[in-house]
Formats: C-alpha cells, structure tokens, sequence
C-alpha cells in the first residue's frame, strides 16, 4: 500500500529555485512507493506547487522537472535590460536596509503594476489554467496556496476543490507589499501569504496522509551570531519565515506524541503524520544568501539554487531508503547504502561507545543492535547538511526508552559518516 504523502513549499522569492529542484527530483521517477496527494505553496512555493500540480493532473509526473525548468529559465532575468533591472532591485534593496533612501509604496511606483501583469502572463505560459479545472476533481491531489486577506486579517487557503485556481490566486499568494500592489480576488484584499501560512501546514492534515514533507528555504539554524546590518536583516527574515510553520509543525508532533503514548485512542479522528522536512543548506550553495538574493533572477544563481534543490532531494530519498531498510531489520540493504571508508561514530544513550571506520565497524554495530534501536514517529526527519533523525533508543539495564539521534552525511548518493549521539537537551523527552 503506497503512503499518502501531502508536500508543503515555503515561499522565499527567488530561492524557491530550490524548490524547483527538490520537486524536480522527486517526481523524476514517479515516486512509486508513495500517493501524493495534496500540494501547499506560499508565494514562490505556491508558483513551483502549481507546476508540480499540473504535472500530477496530467497524468504525467515525470513531466515536473520539465516544467519547472522551463519557468524558472523564463523567468531569469537574460536580457540586458533585465540584468541591469535586477541588479537594481538588489542594489535599492541594500540601501532601504542601511535606511539610506526611503522605501516606496508599489502604489506610488509605475512598474509596480507593470511588474504583477508579467508575473501573470509568465504563467499563462507555462500553465493551462482552463485545462486544470477540467482535470482536477475529488479524487485527484489537491492544490492549496496561502494568502492573507490585508483588511480582515484572515489567513486565506485557496483550495482547487473549492474553486478553481487561477493566475490571479496564486499572484494573491506572492503580492509582497514592498513590491506588489494587493490582489482583489472574491471580495477579498490580498497579501503574499508569507504573512500568514508560509506554507500551509494544517489544511493538508485534512487530506489524511501518512507523512508530510516540508520543503524549507529558510534555515532554520545559524552558524554565528548576525552582527552587521544586512546579516540582522538576513536573520530577521529567516526567523520570521520559520515562525508559522514551526508553529503548525509543533502541533502535528504533539498530536503524534499522545498517540504514541495512549493519551488520544487510536480509534479516534487523530492519526499519526510522519514529518520530514528537505531544507536548503547556505554552506553546501556556497555562495551569499538573504533577503536581497530572493530578489536575484540571474540565470546562474537560479541553476545554481535547482541543482542544489535536485541533489538535496536525491540525499533526501537515499535517507528514506536507509530507512525502510533499518525498519525491515535488512542488515545487508543498510551495509549496501554505505560508502566503503564510512566514518562511525556512536556515543550514549547508545551502547556503543567510540568511533571507526569501514563497513566492517557498522556492520558489527548493526547485526548487535538492529533489533534495539526505533525511529521516533513522533519527531521530525531533517535532511539539511546532514540527515538526522530522533531515534529511541533502551539503555542497557534500563526499563524505558530514551531519546537519542542519529545522523548520516550522504556524497554522491553513498552514506559517508553515521553519527548516533543524545539527543538534543532542549528537545522535550
């Protein structure tokens, strides 16, 4: 029986070029073991969900990455004209930041207007809008895409069982105040739903999957503290991007923690959602990222962020391998998913202590432990720099689990180091 997964794309203008890529990959090879069957996006994210969506409709998974491809080389600033406008954005971008020059209201900005028509007939390129309505119905997956409405202060979900979607939906989900004028669609007055759901979360618990992943695009961790302005600004930005959907994410692993634990009957309307999360890692893109890059059209950026998107996403997939071959207790399908020089590292809560390296150290630590050692539904999987999961774990002479937390580093589709260590000390037990 396929799992039922539901996929959620956070917005970041253009660094959901990453999404694109993770998409892209995903649905490469159809996903066989898994029914996708909804899509949620948020401004950028809803633009990359609706080109996934399409596919799906279609009949035609494969077909994403082509589509998403196609969109985001359109939308590359390739131009001279273009290069020299978004070299402008980014640059008057810097000096609001360092409050040099005055921000302007896109009501007050000619190009503004100029601006939304060429987003919108950007997707009547590249989507049949007319199309999707006739192929979308109750048994297929389900688009949603989050906006806020500017005057009532509701968050807004437009959802393709509802009403159709259209251009100027999913426009209402990218209406940046700073650079769009609001969106008036169904007696509504719309922002960029990076102010209200970014993306929607707990409309896809509705749709009853067994995992929902999240493609993130602002990290959710710092190596050093921001000290310069446009580094505060960068952080800013990506902690208030984070702030509702670590929120709905929260609610879900609670749900699932008093499932786990007998509190809420099994019986009941609740059911237990895997989590996992794909986040765009700044340290493998190596190059700058912040609020002036989600600006950035430039052609090679925006490959750069697709390739990353596409290899994270190949990480992410291995990872799932790697763990249904743990879960079905199938020693020699882990040993297989492991490079030949794997660095071995394993600390308590976990009965070995120390390290190694080689096949032949994990392989002695699998065949003892094997049995002893259960993925934590409770928690969420995160596939960043590293893949990490919240793992139980039962100490030796000890009555109940533990938590601990393991983590593989994954190079050219081969697991290259496999960490277990405790668990993180802030983490409820």
């Amino acid at each position: 029986m396929p799992k039922r997964v539901a996929i959620a794309c956070q917005g970041g203008g253009s660094h959901t070029a990453f999404t694109a890529g993770v998409l892209a990959r995903l649905f490469e090879d159809g996903l066989p073991d898994h029914e996708v069957v909804g899509l949620s996006g948020t401004s950028g994210g809803a633009v990359c969900a609706l080109l996934a969506w399409s596919a799906l409709l279609a009949r035609e998974p494969e077909s994403a990455g082509r589509r998403l491809d196609a969109f985001w080389a359109d939308n590359a600033a390739s131009t001279p004209w273009e290069r020299l406008v978004n070299a402008s954005a980014m640059f008057f971008g810097d000096l609001q930041e360092f409050l040099v020059m005055p921000a302007v209201s896109p009501y007050d900005n000619v190009f503004a207007e100029a601006a939304a028509d060429q987003l919108r007939r950007l997707l009547r390129r590249h989507v049949d809008f007319e199309r999707l309505e006739t192929e979308s119905g109750d048994d297929e997956p389900v688009l949603l895409l989050g906006a806020v409405d500017v005057l009532s202060g509701d968050f807004r979900v437009f959802d393709s069982r509802r009403k159709k979607i259209t251009p100027d939906a999913v426009l209402a989900s990218a209406a940046i105040p700073t650079l769009f004028r609001a969106v008036r669609l169904d007696e509504g007055v719309y922002w960029d739903g990076l102010f209200s759901q970014n993306p929607p979360v707990r409309e896809l618990v509705d749709l009853a999957p067994d995992e929902i992943w999240v493609i993130q695009i602002n990290p959710t961790q710092r190596d050093s503290e921001p000290r310069a302005v446009l580094d505060i600004a960068d952080r800013r930005n990506e902690l208030a991007g984070n702030l509702s959907l670590y929120q709905e994410l929260h609610f879900i692993e609670k749900i699932d923690e008093l499932l786990e634990d007998g509190v809420l009957a099994e019986d009941s309307d609740y059911k237990s959602i895997m989590v996992r999360i794909i986040e765009l890692s700044p340290s493998r893109v190596r190059q700058p990222l912040g609020v002036r890059t989600k600006l950035n059209r430039e052609p090679e950026f925006l490959r750069t962020l697709i390739a990353h998107g596409r290899q994270q996403a190949t990480d992410f997939l291995t990872a799932l391998e790697f763990e249904r071959a743990w879960e079905q207790q199938d020693a020699h399908a882990v040993l297989g998913l492991l490079a030949s020089d794997v660095e071995f590292v394993s600390s308590p809560p976990f009965p070995r202590r120390g390290s190694a390296d080689g096949v032949d150290a994990v392989a002695e630590f699998i065949h003892e432990h094997l049995h002893g050692l259960r993925i934590d539904p409770t928690r969420k999987q995160v596939a960043r720099d590293a893949v990490t999961w919240t793992l139980k774990v039962r100490p030796t002479g000890a009555g109940e689990h533990v938590r601990g937390k393991a983590e593989i580093v994954l190079d050219a589709g081969a697991i290259t180091s496999l960490r277990l260590a405790p668990a993180n000390p802030a983490e409820p037990r």
